[in-house]
């Protein structure tokens, strides 16, 4: 068969569907009007379809319900009545916040560290700590060999006795000697005596003592090791309290600030909180990563953390405030993104600027309010202040939050 045969064919077959449906369709005047087609149009086409759909029902409710009413088929002829409003589901508009939580991963050190070395050459003649003992600052942990350095203050003090008996004795005979020799004497007295000091001093360096309160590590020496003032002896680590160094992306330079409260958890005690504050925040922004180092004070009385941990922070803040609405509200025409908002029954077109995208819902500018009712279904008819009939409200939260 030609082409123009089945397509003339086509045509006469899809006219006679349509005035089938037009013909015998319940309602189907109503279809057409909300599809958009004028009403002079639908009175030519369809006139027998209202009046089968009118002819159909009860007597007293074929021109006129028994309450005085039009009907519904005259209602939406007549363009006017609540049936002939779009049939919707409306959300209401919730406040959300966004840069309210900040999360990050950082490492943990003792507040107070130092690595202990001799102040003096040596061999190691006694060690007296052991991993994981409590000292005090000036305790002595460790001792080298001293047998020279007690010599050697021995001279020295055996040289302080000789000048001041010397010089006491100048003194007594200053009437024989010269006041030449008597300045001597007194010089002499007080080198023996700088002398003896400093051999003191040698032979108290040879005991090795802890710079401050802290917890020992592991001791890597053993006696009779031969140490230099370079030879680490021990490890010691304050850790009452824990410092946390971690890094924040730049959107928060200029809102954290020393003394906010802090949130860490450890991962090697997954569920339990500790509580500090920031301590310091750099002056700079690292250019590489865009991010900011903070630092943070843990107070750690318990001794239940360790220098080294690795911890995941969060800190809070205000965060700023957006309108909420539904993902499937935002509809978009040549001059963007827009929502339906419904006010006294009536859809209205309200433009808005997308802040973040997220599952649930979409942070927006727009001029919107709490309690809003924005269109979520039914918005393929909606029209610029057209009629529409609410059929349920979706429930939301009054506060959604995100990161």
């Amino acid at each position: 068969m030609a082409f123009w045969k089945q397509f003339v064919l086509s045509l006469i077959v899809i006219i006679a569907g349509f005035s089938a449906w037009v013909s015998f369709a319940p309602g189907a005047g109503d279809t057409m009007r909300d599809a958009g087609i004028p009403e002079s149009l639908v009175s030519m086409i369809a006139p027998k379809a209202d009046e089968t759909a009118d002819a159909g029902a009860p007597a007293g409710a074929r021109g006129q319900r028994p309450d005085g009413a039009e009907d519904q088929g005259q209602n939406r002829r007549s363009g006017g009545g609540r049936n002939s409003a779009i049939l919707v589901v409306t959300q209401a508009v919730v406040h959300g916040v966004v840069n309210d939580r900040l999360n990050a991963i950082g490492t943990g050190d003792a507040i107070r560290s130092v690595a202990v070395t001799p102040q003096a050459s040596g061999t190691i003649r006694e060690i007296l700590i052991k991993s994981g003992d409590k000292v005090k600052a000036d305790q002595v942990i460790a001792k080298l060999d001293s047998e020279e350095q007690v010599i050697a203050r021995g001279q020295a003090d055996v040289a302080v006795k000789a000048a001041v008996e010397k010089s006491n004795l100048y003194h007594n005979i200053k009437s024989s000697v010269s006041r030449m020799d008597v300045f001597d004497s007194e010089i002499a007295e007080h080198g023996a005596r700088l002398q003896l000091q400093a051999a003191e001093l040698n032979l108290a360096r040879r005991n090795i003592t802890a710079p401050i309160d802290g917890i020992v590590g592991i001791v890597p020496v053993n006696i009779g090791d031969n140490v230099t003032t370079t030879t680490p002896i021990v490890t010691l680590d304050d850790r009452s309290e824990i410092l946390v160094d971690f890094w924040v992306p730049e959107r928060f330079a200029n809102t954290v600030e020393v003394g906010q409260p802090v949130e860490a958890m450890s991962v090697a005690k997954p569920g339990q909180v500790f509580f500090g504050v920031v301590e310091a925040v750099d002056n700079r922004i690292d250019a590489a990563s865009r991010t900011l180092r903070l630092r943070a004070r843990i107070d750690n009385s318990s001794d239940e953390l360790r220098a080294g941990m690795s911890f995941s922070v969060s800190m809070k803040f205000p965060g700023d405030k957006y309108p909420a609405v539904d993902p499937q509200s935002v509809q978009w025409d040549s001059q963007g993104s827009f929502v339906w908002r419904v006010t006294d029954d009536k859809s209205h077109k309200v433009r808005v600027s997308i802040v973040q995208r997220n599952p649930d819902f979409i942070l927006v500018k727009a001029d919107l309010k709490d309690g809003d009712k924005i269109v979520t279904q039914g918005l393929q008819r909606v029209r610029e202040g057209g009629a529409v009939r609410v059929t349920a409200d979706v429930a939301s939260s009054g506060e959604v939050a995100t990161q």
